[in-house]
């Protein structure tokens, strides 16, 4: 059986704190940012509106990709968000669905 993995970012709000992160299970894992049921980055500064995400096949690619884009400037995951999510809707309903 073929598992997906996923590169997700979360904001505070429009322009506000970005966190970067990996998951098996994109939706478990954003209703555990968003219920601050692990103490951290995401629970001290209430980053829970997932507002960008990317799907991969093998799990390798995924966490090179997450460590890629941790390492961008500001302005460029910005820009990743806004070519997909110009709004910066929170996209947790459209992986529950």
């Amino acid at each position: 059986m073929d598992e997906d993995f996923f590169v997700y970012i979360l904001a505070s709000k429009r322009n506000g704190t970005l966190y970067t992160g990996f998951a098996s299970d994109l939706p478990k894992r954003i209703w555990e940012h968003k219920h601050n049921c692990v103490p951290g980055f995401t629970q001290k500064y209430q980053v829970h509106r997932l507002v960008y995400f990317e799907r991969h096949e093998d799990a390798d690619e995924a966490l090179l990709r997450e460590k890629r884009i941790k390492r961008w400037k500001r302005t460029w995951k910005i820009q990743l968000i806004e070519e997909q999510n110009p709004g910066w809707r929170d996209l947790y309903e459209d992986i529950v669905l």
